[in-house]
C-alpha cells in the first residue's frame, strides 16, 4: 500500500506564513501631513483664480465694490458737506471725507466676505475643498487675495470721483499709496472677523443683520465724517479709540499732511490683534463646520 503524500500550498508555506515580528507600516494616504509653502501658494492662487472666474461670470457681484463709493462720496459732500463744514466749503469737505471713506470701503467690502463663504457653504462648494488635500487655510486666503482684489478697485474708484469732486494731494503720491495700503492692510485683518461671522452664523441674512449691528456704531461713531470735537465727550472718548478713526485719521495725514505717527501704529496695531485673534478661529471653525 502506498504512501500518500501531502502538498503544502505555497501560500501556506511556512516562510510566507505571517511571523511574530512587527506588522509593516501603513502607506500614507495622499494629500496627509504637512503640506508646504510652494504647495499652499500654489492651491491659494488656484483659488484665488476661481473666486476671480466666479466674478466674471457673475459681474452684479460687483455692483457694490463699483458704486458704493461713487453713491457715498456724492451724498456725504452735497448732502452733508455743507451742514458739517459750512456753506460753501464743499472743497475743504472733500479732502476731509475722502480718506475717512477709504476706511469705510474696506469695511464694507468685508461684510461681503462673510456672507459669500455662508452661501459657499449651503451650496456644497466648502464640503468639496474640505475633501480635497490642500490646507483650509488657503481656501479661506483665496478668498480674502480676491476680495481684496475688490476693495482697491472701489478705493480708486472712490479716489477718482474725489479727484474730479476737488480733492487734493497735499503731501506726495508715495503718501497716496502708503494711506491706500493702510487701508487694505486693515481691511483685510476685517475680513477674518466678518468670515468667522459667516462659519458661526446659520444664514447669509444673519451675516448682513449681525454685520450691520457692527458696522454703524463703528461708522458712525468714528471720524470718519465729522471730526470727534464737535461730538458730545462720552462719543469722543469712543471715538478716539475707534480703531476706524485711527484708520481714517492716518490716511487723512498721509494726504493732506499733519502727524501720522500715533494713527499708523494703532491701526497696525488693530490689524495685528484683530488678525492674530479671529484668523485661527476661522480655520478651525471652518475645519469643524458640518
Amino acid at each position: 500500500m502506498s504512501a500518500t503524500t501531502t502538498t503544502t500550498p505555497l501560500s501556506e508555506s511556512p516562510v510566507d506564513a505571517p511571523g511574530p515580528g512587527p506588522a509593516a507600516p501603513a502607506r500614507k494616504v495622499s494629500g496627509e501631513g504637512r503640506i508646504g509653502l510652494r504647495a499652499n501658494l500654489r492651491h491659494i492662487g488656484a483659488l484665488a483664480r476661481r473666486n476671480a472666474l466666479q466674478i466674471k461670470q457673475d459681474p452684479e457681484s460687483m455692483f457694490d465694490a463699483v458704486l458704493m463709493p461713487i453713491i457715498f462720496i456724492l451724498l456725504f459732500v452735497y448732502v452733508f458737506g455743507g451742514a458739517i463744514a459750512g456753506k460753501g466749503n464743499n472743497d475743504a469737505y472733500v479732502n476731509y471725507v475722502t480718506p475717512g471713506l477709504m476706511a469705510m470701503m474696506g469695511m464694507n467690502i468685508a461684510m461681503a466676505v462673510g456672507v459669500g463663504i455662508n452661501d459657499d457653504f449651503k451650496k456644497g462648494v466648502m464640503d468639496r475643498f474640505r475633501t480635497m488635500p490642500i490646507a483650509r487655510s488657503s481656501v479661506l486666503i483665496a478668498k480674502i487675495v480676491v476680495e481684496v482684489g475688490r476693495m482697491m478697485i472701489a478705493t480708486a474708484i472712490l479716489l477718482g470721483m474725489g479727484f474730479l469732486l476737488g480733492l487734493e494731494i497735499k503731501t506726495s503720491v508715495l503718501d497716496l499709496f502708503a494711506a491706500i495700503g493702510l487701508s487694505v492692510v486693515f481691511g483685510a485683518s476685517l475680513m477674518w472677523i466678518f468670515i468667522l461671522l459667516g462659519l458661526t452664523l446659520k444664514t447669509a441674512q444673519a451675516v448682513q443683520g449681525m454685520a450691520m449691528l457692527v458696522l454703524m456704531p463703528l461708522q458712525f461713531g468714528s471720524s470718519i465724517f465729522a471730526p470727534p470735537t464737535s461730538m458730545p465727550g462720552w462719543l469722543e472718548t469712543f471715538t478716539d479709540y475707534n480703531p476706524l478713526s485711527n484708520l481714517a485719521d492716518a490716511a487723512r495725514g498721509l494726504i493732506n499732511g499733519g502727524p501720522i505717527a500715533h494713527s499708523v501704529w494703532m491701526t497696525l496695531g488693530w490689524a495685528l490683534a484683530i488678525t492674530v485673534v479671529t484668523a485661527p478661529l476661522a480655520v478651525a471653525k471652518f475645519r469643524k463646520k458640518t
